[in-house]
């Protein structure tokens, strides 16, 4: 998409990433019965100080359309990622920008940092049976599924390990 600009957020960012977060994940039905996680969510502020929250805005309004957090190994976001690799979580796009290339923009992002950092994998999980059009840019991307990577935080939450190799460029 044209006219779009990532950077790392400002806490005048965290309300707007906050609110996107939740919306887009309610939106999606992931919210249903989800123990808390919401708070998990709105919670931008925690989520920059462990790891990186990126945003996706409109250049020409200055609007966030986009968020994800971008985490290494040790931190209290990682949950995939082992020495050497980069992990993503919480990716999210404003509802009414989904299909413009933000959840792209984003993705891409993660990547180029992973790669700034010599690691050799990025690692994410999805929820299984949601997020399909997400799941499909993952694939597009190049992640593949590891099923020894898939896991379950909660009876009902099963989530789906995806790797993307850094080493074969």
């Amino acid at each position: 998409m044209t006219g779009l600009l990532v950077r790392r957020a400002d806490p005048a960012d965290f309300a707007a990433v906050a609110r996107l977060t939740v919306a887009a994940y309610e939106a999606d039905g992931q919210l249903k019965g989800e123990h808390g996680y919401s708070a998990v969510l709105a919670d931008v502020t925690s989520r920059a100080e462990q790891g990186e929250v990126l945003i996706a805005v409109d250049a020409a309004t200055g609007e966030v359309l986009g968020s994800v957090t971008f985490v290494l190994p040790g931190s209290r976001y990682a949950e995939l990622s082992g020495p050497g690799e980069a992990e993503f979580r919480m990716l999210a796009v404003d509802p009414a920008a989904q299909g413009r290339g933000v959840g792209a923009a984003l993705v891409d992002a993660c990547v180029s940092r992973a790669t700034e950092r010599d690691c050799s994998a990025v690692v994410i999980c999805v929820r299984s049976g949601f997020a399909t059009s997400a799941q499909r840019l993952y694939q597009r991307r190049g992640f593949v599924r590891l099923p020894e990577k898939d896991w379950s935080p909660l009876p009902g939450v099963d989530l789906l390990g995806l790797r993307l190799d850094l080493t074969r460029a």
